[in-house]
């Protein structure tokens, strides 16, 4: 066997055909060793999921935080990763702005919080006024480093929250992953939003990851008093464009200001006000999700 080709044992899965099984043709003893510790953390988190928009300003980072919420509260052992390494919004959502992780030996500890663990490039500025002026081998760089270095142990779920769009930061994520179980893309109703949606979807065949579905936040206005949904934007336009490209339409997300309360408030909304009808929503956008483990299981 050429040397290129060399064969190695994967001690984290033992499966033949984990990434970390042989070294790639013209890859380097340093760069396979890498490649070896990343796998050995991602080998122990069961399902990767990542969450995309088109757009800022769409209500991502909220959909990142209350997926990652909902599974813990089912019983899941769950991960949250911000990947926003220009704008990491995470801590804040969190409670978590004066927090810092610590190290050990074996790596990065993961901020433990609501039965999550959190990891953001936000825990490490020194000011929430400090800007980020990377460019992408630095983000991309950092990114590895969150996910080969932080101690996020055994996981049913890791959830990747990742800036708009489709540029550096979650084409990292899917390459260094190399499997993504699957992608959920947030947009808003109206046509200009919806559009970037395609793009997306686009993206996420062209890197070959699963669209687990479409959800359209800001759909409609939920009554502060008695929770009746008034359409107050362009409806239905997350649900054209997933038919249209033949994705699922996982559910539509009202706008609350019971979400921008637990924003403020530093909690999951889901959790706060597990209650509400758009609560419920939410919960229901996430069955597809907690299927990936039933599935598994079965």
């Amino acid at each position: 066997m050429a040397q290129n080709e060399e064969k190695s044992t994967c001690d984290s899965c033992g499966k033949s055909d984990c990434a970390a099984h042989r070294r790639q043709q013209d890859e380097s003893e340093k760069d396979f060793q890498e490649r070896r510790a990343l796998q050995a953390r991602l080998c122990r988190i069961r399902h990767k999921i990542v969450v995309l928009s088109g757009k800022g300003g769409v209500g991502k980072s909220t959909a990142a935080v209350n997926i990652a919420a909902a599974l813990a509260k089912s019983g899941k052992s769950v991960g949250l990763l911000d990947t926003d390494i220009h704008g990491p919004s995470i801590p804040t959502m969190l409670g978590l702005q004066n927090v810092i992780p610590q190290s050990s030996p074996e790596g990065l500890i993961p901020i433990e919080i609501g039965g999550l663990k959190v990891m953001s490039m936000g825990f490490f500025l020194r000011s929430q006024d400090d800007a980020v002026i990377w460019r992408g081998p630095m983000k991309y760089g950092a990114i590895k480093q969150f996910l080969k270095d932080a101690l996020w142990g055994d996981l049913d779920y890791l959830i990747i929250d990742s800036p708009p769009g489709t540029g550096d930061e979650p084409l990292s994520v899917c390459q260094l992953i190399g499997k993504m179980d699957g992608a959920v893309i947030v947009t808003t109703p109206q046509k200009v939003a919806a559009t970037d949606v395609r793009k997306s979807i686009t993206f996420c065949r062209q890197i070959q990851v699963p669209v687990l579905g479409v959800v359209e936040n800001m759909s409609g206005f939920a009554c502060p008093h008695c929770g009746k949904v008034t359409a107050i934007f362009r409806e239905g336009g997350g649900r054209r464009i997933a038919k249209d490209m033949r994705v699922p339409f996982l559910g539509s997300i009202p706008i609350d200001p019971k979400i921008a309360e637990a924003c403020d408030e530093g909690q999951p909304f889901i959790h706060l006000y597990a209650d509400s009808p758009t609560a419920e929503v939410m919960r229901d956008i996430i069955k597809p999700i907690a299927a990936l483990d039933e599935k598994e299981a079965t």
